[in-house]
């Protein structure tokens, strides 16, 4: 299964996927990267931070970005390069994220595309706000040229 190649993919089209994060999601997340930040991890620790409660790591919805660009658009075979982004707003164990990305520029030239990059929420407050580079599927005829 390949995902969109640069002569499909046009200005403004978007893609999103939903997840709802749980304990475990956060629990799993630290054990894979090592990120054992007591914010995330130790509720009597974390009621005495700025979020009065535990938070899911940025990264890990930073992640759900990654899975739209990779199952939605450009889709399976997208290169990740780049991203910028912003922390806006936490996130609680229950909430359930959505990340949009949005086609904002195409350069056909080098096989790139420029996407607008958000993750609201259920009560739709933006908590991440950025732009993402990516390189997408080439068609099968530019990969024996190349």
């Amino acid at each position: 299964m390949t995902g969109k190649t640069i002569r499909n993919i046009h200005i403004g089209d978007k893609a999103e996927i939903s997840k709802t994060v749980s304990e475990t999601d956060i629990y799993l997340y630290a054990g894979i990267t090592g990120d054992f930040n007591p914010a995330h991890l130790d509720e009597t620790y974390a009621r005495e931070t700025f979020f009065k409660t535990r938070i899911a790591h940025g990264m890990l919805t930073a992640g759900f970005i990654s899975a739209a660009l990779a199952n939605r658009l450009p889709g399976p075979g997208s290169i990740y390069l780049h991203q910028e982004m912003d922390f806006i707003a936490p996130v609680h164990i229950g909430d359930t994220i959505t990340a949009r990305v949005e086609v904002i520029e195409i350069n056909a030239e080098k096989n790139r595309v420029r996407f607008r990059t958000h993750c609201y929420n259920q009560e739709g407050t933006c908590i991440l706000d950025g732009a993402a580079l990516v390189s997408p599927p080439r068609e099968k005829s530019q990969e024996k040229n190349s």
